[in-house]
């Protein structure tokens, strides 16, 4: 099985929902099947900093999107290098960043790909 990047950039988090593979605040639901991470440089967070991050992923092909995991990262980070755990993802998938309490920070993030 090959390992690829199919999805990379940095982001100014606002306190707007940002959708990384779409690289938009609106989504566009991924459709190709893989075991996917997503890997965020969290450096950038001080104390009082506050962001939430979210999965997405249809249960078909023709269901709606739904969170899938939810996490709250805050405050400055003793390992800045943060990873979600494995996904399978197939019918509708997406990464999400957003901005709960700070100012903006630029986040550098990577959604990695098994397939």
């Amino acid at each position: 099985m090959a390992i690829s990047e199919p999805f990379q950039s940095s982001v100014s988090v606002t306190d707007t929902e940002y959708f990384l593979a779409s690289a938009s605040t609106t989504p566009t639901y991924q459709t190709t099947d893989g075991v996917y991470q997503l890997f965020l440089e969290l450096n950038n967070l001080a104390d009082g900093d506050e962001f939430r991050i979210r999965v997405y992923e249809k249960i078909s092909s023709g269901g709606t999107a739904r969170i899938v995991m939810e996490w709250v990262v805050a405050h400055a980070q003793s390992q800045p290098l943060w990873v979600t755990p494995s996904l399978i993802l197939m019918h509708g998938w997406e990464f999400s960043l957003q901005r709960l309490s700070a100012n903006s920070r630029t986040i550098a993030w990577s959604i990695r790909q098994i397939a």
